[in-house]
């Protein structure tokens, strides 16, 4: 029992062995430089394409926000001139209402009421071609008449015949 091998009480325990045991430097895998680098390119290739996909898509955005950039800056100084060109459409609106307005002339009051005495004295209804000849006016005139009196005398066509324009008073 007093012989005891060596090497089993140098690796009883926690610490490591004290064989006489020399490990080997050399080399498990030999690979020339080429092979190195060719390794190592394969393992960084994946890693370069996603960094130039990358790249790819800030540059797009970069275009993006430069276009809308140049948006907004045309939409601000369209901005300014709609606001103007709006008052001036207003204006010229306004303008061309009050050119529309149909006010009757001096000498249209005149006839004006002497078509509403006429009409009066037929019953309140007449053919509007018999009221134009007794007036003596053409029909463009006789026209613009009747506009300026549409609040006064009503126009409708005749039952018997559409053609035929039927001038009635109005009951005020």
């Amino acid at each position: 029992m007093e012989v005891v091998d060596t090497t089993q009480i140098n690796t009883f325990g926690i610490a490591s062995p004290k064989a006489n045991v020399s490990r080997s430097e050399e080399p498990i895998f030999v690979l020339t430089s080429s092979q190195l680098q060719d390794i190592i390119s394969r393992a960084i290739q994946p890693l370069q394409d996603q960094v130039q996909d990358l790249k790819d898509e800030v540059s797009q955005l970069k275009v993006t926000v430069v276009r809308q950039q140049e948006d907004i800056a045309s939409l601000k100084s369209t901005e300014n001139l709609n606001f103007s060109d709006i008052r001036d459409l207003y204006t010229a609106i306004d303008e061309i209402e009050q050119r529309q307005q149909i006010k009757p002339q001096p000498l249209q009051k005149d006839r004006g009421e002497i078509l509403r005495a006429l009409l009066a004295a037929n019953g309140g209804k007449m053919l509007a071609k018999e009221a134009r000849q007794k007036i003596r006016m053409d029909k463009a005139t006789f026209s613009r008449l009747l506009d300026t009196l549409k609040d006064h005398i009503d126009t409708r066509p005749s039952h018997q015949d559409k053609r035929r324009l039927i001038l009635m008073l109005k009951i005020s």
